[in-house]
C-alpha cells in the first residue's frame, strides 16, 4: 500500500529493517549514544550550531512537539499572536487557551494566506512577545511566507514560534532569522521515520526563560536531561532506531535540497496529471507546499467513492478537513514514493 496521506509515510526498506534492532534499555549508554546521534542529526538538517541551538526529543506525535513548544516557551508575562488559516492554526490558539497564555488570534479564511498587513498592524498596537504560526497548513496545502513574518517580528521585537510539523526537512526554514525562536516537528513526515518521536529545535537562549506548564512535555527539563545523557521517561526506543536510520538515509540522499527537489517533481507530476483529467488544485503551485496539495473532487464523485476505488488499487489518499471534506481531497508526496508510483496513481484516476 502506498501512503499518500500527510504522515505516517511509506517507509524505505532500510528504515523498516532498523525497527528490528536489538531491544535496548533506555538507561544504558547505548541508548544515550542513539539519542545523541539523533539530536545531532536533526541539527545537521539545517547545519545549526549546537552551542546556540538544541534539538529536544519527546515521545509522541507532532502535536506533542507543538504542545511542548507552546506550553514552555512563552514566559509568564508573554502575549502571543496566533495566525489561524486552517485547523492547525486553530490548534495553536486552543493550546494557548488550555495553558491560560495571554493571546490574540487573527482568523483568516482557510483558502487565503495570512494578511501580512493585518499582522503588521496588530503587532504594532498589541504589545506581543511571540507570534505563533503554522508553516505548512496541511488543511489546504498552503505554505506560509515566514520570511515576511520574520521581518515583521524582528521589527517589533517579537519571537517567532513555528509549527513545522509537515515542512521541516523539505521546505526552506531560515534559521538565521533572528526572530525565529523554535520549530516543532516530527519524525514521521518529511524525514521518513516512524510515528512515536517528535522534537522541538529551539534556541538555547529561549530555554533560559522557559516555564513549566506541563509535566510530561516540559521542554526545559527534557533539554536539560538530554544534555546530561539522560531522559525523564521511557522513550519510544524502536521509533528512535527508525529516526536514526532515516536521518542517515536523508543525508546520504542529499539532505534537504534534494528532498525538496524530489517532492517538487512528484507534486508537479500529480498536479499536471490530474489537470489533464480535469481535476484542479485548490491553490496554485506558487501558494502550495511541495509536501501536500489539495484538489477539488471530480464532478459526481464523493470522497468515499474516490478513496475506496484508489485504496483497492493500492493507494491511500486523504480527505479534506471539516466542511472541506465534501469538496476536496489531498495528496502528499512524502515517503518512499517514486514517479512510477505516481504514474500508477494517475492511471487509476483515469479509470474512475
Amino acid at each position: 500500500m502506498i501512503l499518500l496521506n500527510p504522515g505516517p509515510v511509506t517507509l524505505s526498506e532500510r528504515v523498516r529493517r532498523s525497527l528490528l534492532s536489538p531491544d535496548l534499555c533506555h538507561r544504558e549508554p547505548e541508548f544515550f549514544d542513539l539519542q545523541d546521534e539523533i539530536r545531532g542529526g536533526l541539527l545537521a538538517v539545517h547545519d545549526l550550531d549546537p552551542a546556540h541551538w538544541t534539538a529536544v526529543l519527546m515521545t509522541g506525535s507532532g502535536t506533542a512537539a507543538v504542545d511542548s513548544m507552546m506550553a514552555s516557551l512563552p514566559h509568564q508575562d508573554a502575549r502571543v499572536l496566533v495566525l489561524e488559516n486552517g485547523v492547525y492554526g486553530e490548534r495553536l490558539s486552543q493550546m494557548c487557551a488550555q495553558y491560560r497564555i495571554a493571546h490574540e488570534s487573527l482568523r483568516g479564511e482557510w483558502h487565503h494566506a495570512p494578511d501580512t498587513g493585518q499582522v503588521a498592524d496588530t503587532l504594532a498596537r498589541g504589545n506581543f512577545t511571540h507570534l505563533a504560526v503554522v508553516h505548512h497548513e496541511t488543511t489546504t496545502g498552503r505554505l506560509t511566507d515566514i520570511s515576511t513574518l520574520g521581518r515583521l517580528c524582528a521589527t517589533h521585537g517579537v519571537q517567532l514560534l513555528l509549527d513545522g510539523v509537515s515542512s521541516f526537512g523539505a521546505e526552506a526554514i531560515d534559521f538565521s532569522d533572528p526572530a525565529l525562536t523554535a520549530v516543532a516537528a516530527t519524525a514521521n513526515k518529511c524525514l521518513h521515520g516512524v510515528p512515536g518521536v517528535a522534537f522541538v529545535i529551539t534556541r538555547r537562549a529561549a530555554l533560559a526563560r522557559a516555564v513549566s506548564r506541563t509535566f510530561y512535555l516540559d521542554l526545559a527539563r527534557l533539554a536539560r536531561l538530554q544534555d546530561q545523557r539522560n531522559t525523564p521517561f521511557t522513550p519510544a526506543v524502536h521509533a528512535c532506531y527508525g529516526l536514526r536510520e532515516a536521518l542517515r538515509e536523508y543525508q546520504e540522499q542529499g539532505g534537504r535540497a534534494l528532498r525538496y527537489q524530489r517532492y517538487a517533481a512528484l507534486a508537479e507530476q500529480v498536479r499536471a496529471g490530474l489537470a489533464k483529467l480535469g481535476i484542479e488544485g485548490l491553490l496554485t503551485p506558487q501558494e502550495s507546499s511541495v509536501v501536500l496539495r489539495a484538489y477539488h473532487l471530480p464532478r459526481g464523485i464523493t470522497y468515499p467513492v474516490l478513496h475506496d476505488a484508489l485504496k483497492a488499487d493500492g493507494f491511500i489518499i486523504y480527505a479534506g478537513q471539516g466542511d472541506l471534506a465534501r469538496t476536496l481531497f489531498r495528496i502528499s508526496t512524502m515517503g518512499e514514493i517514486t514517479a512510477d508510483d505516481i504514474g500508477r496513481l494517475l492511471e487509476s484516476c483515469r479509470c474512475l
